[in-house]
C-alpha cells in the first residue's frame, strides 16, 4: 500500500496541478474566468498547443528535444495560407500544410541521425521536380493560368521525387549524427526566416473559407471540431505508444540506446518517425491557426516549443527519455492554457505572462527530476 501511493500521486499529479490552477484562478478572477464562453475559449487555444504537444511527446519520450516546433507551425501555416490564397480548396491546402509539416519533421530526423547525404538527395530531387512542373503566378487561380497544374498534385509529385530519392540513396552508409538540440535549434531560426520570406515579411491574407473557419468554432456539440480532433489524436496517439510495436520500440529506444541497438530494433527509422510525427502534428496544429486566424502569419506560434515541451514534460514524459503519457501531456497543456487565459482575465502584464510561463518550465523540469529519483 505504501509503495503504491507515490506511483499513484505521480499519475494523478498532473490532473491535481490543473485542478488547483484553475481553482486558484477561479477564485482570483471570478465569473470573467469561469464563464462558459472563457471555457470555449480555453479549450480551442488548447487544441493548437495540445495537438503541437502530442508531437514534442514523441520526440521526448525517445530521448531527443524539439526546439522548432513553432516555427515548424509557422512555415506550414504560410505554405497553407499561399495554396488557399492561389485557389486550392480548404482541404488540399490542409493537407499540404500537413505534409509540410511532416516533411519538414522527417528533414530534421534525418539530420540527427546523421543522414546528410541522403537528405541533399532527396531534397535536390524534390526541388527538381517542384521547379519543373508549371505552376500559376501568385495570386492566380490554377484554372486561369495556362498549363498550370494544382498545387496538392505538384506537392504529391515532389514528396513522391524526394520519397523515391531517399529510397534509392539506401546503400549510402555514411553518416555524421548532430546533436537534436543543436539541429532543432538551427532549424528554429532558419524556419522562422523561411516563413517570414515566403510572405515577404508581411501576413498572406486568402479569402475567408466557411469550412476551414469552422474547425475552431462551436460546434452543434458544444465543442468546436477542433477540440474533437485534439481528443480523438490523444486517443490515436495513446493507442500507438502502448499497444503497437512502434510505441514500446520507441520507449525501449528512449530509455536506452545502445540496449535497443543490440535488440535488433531500427533505431535510425524509429528517430526519424518521431520527429516526422512531430512535424505532421505541427502542421495540423498549423491548419487550426489559419483557421483561427484566417490568414497565415509568419511570427505565429512564438513560444509555443516551450509550452510543448512543458505539456509533454508536466504530463509525465521525461527528459531524460524511455517515458511519457499522451493523455498526461493534454492535461499539461490545459495548464499552460489555464495558466495565460487566467493572467489575461487578472489583467497582468505580457513580461508576467512570461515569467509564469518560465517558472512552470524550471517546476517541471524539477518535477521530472524527481520523478527520476523517486
Amino acid at each position: 500500500m505504501n509503495r503504491s501511493m507515490p506511483a499513484l500521486l505521480r499519475g494523478s499529479g498532473p490532473l491535481l496541478g490543473l485542478l488547483v490552477t484553475y481553482g486558484l484562478f477561479a477564485c482570483t478572477a471570478g465569473s470573467t474566468f469561469t464563464s462558459l464562453g472563457n471555457l470555449e475559449l480555453m479549450l480551442l487555444q488548447t487544441a493548437v498547443v495540445g495537438i503541437a504537444a502530442l508531437g514534442a511527446t514523441w520526440v521526448i519520450l525517445s530521448g531527443g528535444i524539439d526546439l522548432s516546433v513553432g516555427s515548424t507551425i509557422a512555415v506550414s501555416g504560410m505554405v497553407g495560407a499561399l495554396a488557399l490564397r492561389s485557389g486550392s480548396s480548404w482541404w488540399s491546402a490542409m493537407l499540404i500544410s500537413i505534409a509540410v509539416g511532416g516533411g519538414i519533421g522527417g528533414l530534421i530526423g534525418t539530420m540527427v541521425t546523421g543522414a546528410m547525404v541522403r537528405t541533399l538527395l532527396s531534397l535536390a530531387a524534390g526541388s527538381a521536380v517542384l521547379l519543373a512542373l508549371p505552376h500559376a503566378p501568385p495570386g492566380d487561380l490554377p484554372n486561369q493560368a495556362a498549363g498550370a497544374w494544382p498545387p496538392l498534385l505538384r506537392a504529391a509529385l515532389t514528396l513522391g521525387a524526394a520519397a523515391a530519392a531517399w529510397r534509392l540513396s539506401r546503400r549510402i552508409t555514411w553518416s555524421l549524427p548532430l546533436s537534436p538540440f543543436i539541429v532543432t535549434l538551427g532549424a528554429f531560426g532558419a524556419l522562422r526566416g523561411l516563413a517570414k520570406g515566403l510572405g515577404g515579411n508581411q501576413p498572406v491574407y486568402f479569402p475567408r473559407n466557411e469550412a476551414l473557419a469552422s474547425w475552431m468554432l462551436p460546434g452543434g456539440l458544444w465543442l468546436a471540431p477542433s477540440v474533437w480532433l485534439l481528443l480523438a489524436a490523444t486517443t490515436g496517439a495513446a493507442v500507438l505508444l502502448r499497444r503497437t510495436v512502434f510505441g514500446r520500440h520507441a520507449l525501449a529506444f528512449g530509455a536506452n540506446r545502445q540496449a535497443a541497438r543490440l535488440a535488433g530494433i531500427d533505431t535510425k527509422h524509429i528517430e526519424i518517425s518521431v520527429y516526422a510525427i512531430a512535424g505532421v502534428c505541427g502542421g495540423i496544429a498549423a491548419v487550426l491557426q489559419l483557421s483561427f486566424l484566417s490568414m497565415g502569419d509568419p511570427t505565429t506560434a512564438q513560444g509555443h516549443e516551450l509550452k510543448a515541451i512543458a505539456a509533454a514534460v508536466i504530463g509525465g514524459a521525461s527528459l531524460a527519455g524511455g517515458s511519457g503519457s499522451m493523455f498526461g501531456t493534454l492535461v499539461g497543456a490545459l495548464v499552460m492554457t489555464v495558466v495565460d487565459n487566467g493572467c489575461t482575465k487578472l489583467g497582468l502584464d505580457n513580461w508576467v505572462q512570461e515569467i509564469a510561463t518560465g517558472a512552470i518550465i524550471v517546476g517541471a523540469v524539477a518535477l521530472d527530476r524527481w520523478r527520476q529519483r523517486s
